[in-house]
């Protein structure tokens, strides 16, 4: 099954298990999710998890719990940008619920929702860990902090 992956996966895989015992290889598990999920155009498929699995020498059930626990990795595709916006409690003390609402309106979609163009998927989740700046949105690999309509009006204008 590791055929599904490819050479460059795999010596990424590889070079991230050298920083683990020989016997605890399946550590590397949530960097070979990504770098498979990266390869992959933003997501993940079974055929992807069961060679994670075969590589690491895991049960595929074990991936396929990391895969659907954390909300970084996708199980189905995703637009070319994701925004994860926080509502949890600092969020929502500093109006997160507006600035979703605001999101819905100016993509047209909904929660876990993606633009009929493909270039956003709209999702809540928990804490990003950025309170003291809150309401806060994560969009790729960066923050966006203090968010109100219309930074978020800006910020669509420049990633569309």
């Amino acid at each position: 099954m590791t055929h599904v992956l490819s050479a460059k996966v795999c010596a990424e895989i590889d070079r991230w298990m050298l920083r683990y015992p020989p016997e605890q290889k399946r550590s590397a598990v949530m960097e070979a999710l990504r770098y498979a999920q990266e390869e992959n155009g933003g997501h993940l498929t079974t055929d992807i998890m069961d060679a994670v699995a075969d590589y690491l020498g895991m049960p595929n059930i074990a991936v396929y719990e990391v895969a659907s626990f954390y909300t970084m990795y996708n199980l189905a595709p995703v637009g070319k940008h994701v925004i994860n916006v926080c509502t949890n409690i600092s969020c929502m003390l500093s109006d997160s619920e507006k600035v979703l609402e605001h999101l819905k309106q100016r993509l047209g979609i909904g929660l876990n929702e993606t633009t009929a163009d493909g270039k956003f998927t709209l999702r809540e989740v928990e804490c990003l860990a950025a309170c003291a700046n809150a309401p806060v949105a994560q969009i790729g690999k960066k923050y966006y902090e203090n968010l109100t309509p219309d930074k978020l009006d800006a910020l669509l204008d420049e990633l569309g």
